[in-house]
């Protein structure tokens, strides 16, 4: 093996390490309600305006397929754009990856950190991969687009984000529901008034994770098993734990492994030691748009509760044969969030339109979002325009090239990283809350349970050793 390909665990520590010895941060920065602003710095990157941005990939599989070639929702990659380097752990893909779009290969992301001619880093990995690469990132001056949702835990989330605004650098998290001109024209009409003063908030009931206890398999010569497991205990290989989703659909360029082709199973965006479950894949979409009709992109709810009040039984997937998911059980119990205003949010919906968004109920009316628009009722809630000095959103309609844009003029993107956190950290807050099953107190200042040991070990988990989250930045 090359020594571009080494995962060298020495090196991981060392980063780590000087990440823990760096400086205070800076606060999150409040964007003016048509994107003009600056990010932290104030500087303008080495990027110019008709410069090529050159990117690097980490995580060379399905979702990151999408995003290479401009699908997924995220907008087309701007033509000014070229993928030079890309990581994977398993090396066969990124030399797939590699071969396609004439870049430099590496298993170990890091050696592709070290590249120069890399402006920006693209990762869409298993969400327990997300905190490490988006640190690294920051401290090698790479700009990040990260895939959602931002973190695996609330710990990793604030530490990322100090990471971010240390470092100067700007981040998008791959949530795009606040970049589609309807979501936008919705928020805004309530935020104007249009259906009174908010009561409650409805949205879809996703399911928390739940366990896997499958059966070994051969690990792939390709595949480093041992890192791909990352801060958590390894496990058997298996392909129903390694793939996203099953059956796989691969990016139509790349083929798969042999052994993905017969995978049948939930994969690991279902699995607790990888993945907050569907309520953080799905879920931040929807509470995304949420969080910004609050006007809460830099604060959270001050209270969370399930019904009914009972802890939610582990659930093991260990047949896949029977595609059994453990969806069903991992979601009985409904979600409830108390934010200061008194608005309670409430997880309890079956209408899968409300995946991507969420029912706004108000004391004059109620309009209800979802993936691609909104309805209101009564109908002609919208049909007058707002007034010209209406509050305004942050205007995107394609989030990638807002990204982009970004990484040239220093603001901050549409869903920044203290945006993405305190979206994900909703997403904690509710697994948590089922997974203790009572009522829990919830400071979004200090990011605690206060006076809650039981419920405070949630938000920073052990980590296997070369792994551990560094204090601060």
């Amino acid at each position: 093996m090359s020594a571009d390909r080494r995962f060298s665990r020495r090196r991981l520590l060392r980063n780590t390490l000087s990440v823990a010895a760096a400086g205070a941060v800076a606060p999150a920065v409040f964007i003016s309600c048509d994107g003009a602003g600056t990010s932290p710095s104030g500087q303008a990157g080495r990027v110019a305006v008709n410069d090529q941005i050159t990117i690097g990939i980490i995580g060379c599989g399905r979702r990151n397929g999408q995003l290479a070639i401009g699908k997924g929702g995220q907008g087309d990659r701007p033509a000014n754009t070229r993928i030079v380097a890309v990581a994977d752990f398993n090396i066969r893909r990124a030399d797939a990856w590699a071969k396609h779009y004439k870049a430099k290969p590496f298993q170990d992301y890091r050696a592709l950190l070290d590249r120069k001619e890399v402006d920006v880093v693209v990762y869409a990995t298993p969400e327990h991969w997300h905190y490490l690469p988006c640190i690294h990132a920051c401290q090698a001056g790479k700009d990040v687009y990260g895939e959602q949702p931002l973190s695996h835990t609330i710990r990793e989330g604030r530490v990322m984000a100090q990471a971010v605004r240390k470092y100067n650098r700007v981040f998008q998290t791959g949530e795009q529901q606040r970049s589609h001109p309807k979501t936008r024209k919705a928020a805004e009409l309530i935020l104007n008034g249009r259906i009174g003063k908010i009561q409650k908030i409805i949205a879809y009931n996703y399911p928390s994770p739940y366990e896997s206890n499958l059966p070994g398999q051969p690990v792939p010569e390709s595949l480093d098993w041992d890192r791909w497991c990352g801060p958590n205990e390894v496990v058997p290989f298996n392909t129903d734990v390694y793939l996203s989703r099953i059956p796989y659909e691969p990016e139509p360029t790349f083929p798969p492994l042999q052994s993905e082709k017969y995978a049948v199973g939930p994969g690991w965006m279902s699995f607790r030691p990888y993945s907050g479950g569907e309520l953080a894949n799905w879920g931040c979409h929807g509470l995304s748009i949420i969080q910004w009709v609050l006007q809460m992109d830099n604060s959270g709810p001050v209270e969370v509760w399930v019904d009914p009040a009972e802890k939610m039984e582990p659930v093991y997937y260990d047949r896949p044969e029977l595609r059994d998911r453990g969806d069903a059980a991992c979601s009985r119990s409904i979600i409830n969030y108390r934010y200061a205003n008194g608005v309670v949010l409430t997880l309890s919906s079956n209408d899968p339109r409300l995946g991507g968004g969420a029912m706004f109920i108000g004391d004059k009316g109620k309009i209800t979002t979802f993936r691609g628009g909104y309805e209101c009722d009564p109908k002609g809630l919208d049909e007058e325009p707002l007034p010209h000095d209406a509050i305004r959103l942050y205007k995107s309609d394609n989030h990638m090239q807002n990204f982009y844009d970004c990484v040239v003029s220093r603001k901050d993107p549409i869903m920044n990283v203290e945006s993405g956190h305190r979206v994900a950290t909703l997403c904690h807050l509710g697994n948590i809350a089922r997974w203790l099953g009572r009522p829990l107190k919830w400071d979004p200042e200090k990011e605690i349970f206060p006076g809650d040991d039981e419920a405070n070990k949630f938000v920073d988990p052990p980590k296997r050793k070369g792994f551990e989250l560094p204090e601060k930045v």
